[in-house]
């Protein structure tokens, strides 16, 4: 009998990629809150993960054998100007499903953000300090420490920039950035960010690696370290599009509420160790080429 698996945020991006991967081996029960979508072969259910009781009542009728919770509001623009309303999301709501996984003591899987970190010291190990600069780092901290405290066991998954194929009720930054080179619109991008990017499927590998291997924090970056300009030139390239309208920007020529980190890069040499493993960015991006209709 197949074991169940509860995915929150299954309407978002990653929680998406998670349930198309997950649904191999697990019976999955994926909540959503205000985006209602139909995943097949998934059950859905609408759950408000900031109520506590709401929440207690759902495990008691899922009764899961493991938990990997992805649902968060990830716009740090947003949850600057909006710190209540994201803080309930983001760690209220992280620290119900700990405690509620320690009670069935059942493995827990969080995912954090390489923003937690301001970016000056890169690449960044699990062992260093953080070091947020912005509220939605702060605020993933905080669920970290929040859910740690209540449960030992948690495996805290800090993720690194992400994306690839998504449902109709999220997207990644590829998506957008395709269309407007598509249409000839210009596009620029920042020099002076950089990141260790990851599909969606290869950072739900690393989800579901880090519900059976991990106890702790772990990194789930990618093997790169590449800016945001230097990613759109190898998209441009790997879907044909022309780079004629690709243009270089620095973060401060951008306002933005939340301030950015430079360098948030990740070492994720012990997921590697433990047999995760990225493929390079532009092996992930040809393997997104030729998904029809989603791009």
């Amino acid at each position: 009998m197949r074991k169940k698996l509860l995915v929150t945020g299954a309407s978002g991006f990653l929680g998406w990629n998670l349930c198309q991967l997950a649904k191999e081996k697990w019976d999955i029960y994926g909540t959503y809150f205000t985006q209602k979508i139909d995943i097949p072969g998934i059950s859905l259910v609408k759950a408000d993960l900031r109520e506590f009781q709401d929440m207690k009542h759902l495990f008691a009728e899922i009764q899961p054998a493991g938990v990997i919770h992805t649902a968060a509001q990830s716009k740090p623009n947003f949850c600057q100007t909006h710190r209540e309303e994201s803080y309930s999301i983001n760690v209220t709501a992280s620290i119900n499903i700990a405690r509620l996984s320690a009670d069935y003591d059942i493995p827990c899987v969080f995912t954090s953000t390489d923003l937690v970190f301001d970016g000056l010291n890169p690449p960044y190990l699990e062992t260093d300090p953080v070091s947020p600069i912005s509220y939605y780092g702060e605020q993933k901290v905080m669920a970290e420490e929040g859910m740690r405290s209540h449960y030992p066991k948690v495996a805290i998954c800090r993720m690194p920039l992400m994306f690839g194929m998504a449902p109709p009720t999220a997207s990644s930054f590829i998506q957008p950035f395709l269309k407007i080179l598509r249409e000839g619109r210009p596009l620029s991008l920042f020099t002076d960010e950089i990141r260790t990017p990851v599909s969606g499927t290869t950072a739900a590998k690393g989800l579901l690696l880090a519900l059976e291997k991990v106890q702790g924090l772990v990194n789930l970056g990618g093997k790169e370290r590449i800016s945001r300009y230097e990613f759109g030139c190898l998209m441009a390239e790997v879907f044909e599009l022309s780079q004629d309208n690709l243009g270089r920007c620095l973060q401060k020529d951008v306002p933005m509420a939340a301030p950015r980190s430079p360098d948030t890069s990740l070492d994720s040499s012990l997921a590697f160790s433990l047999g995760y493993q990225p493929l390079s960015v532009r092996e992930e991006l040809e393997g997104l080429r030729g998904k029809v209709g989603k791009f």
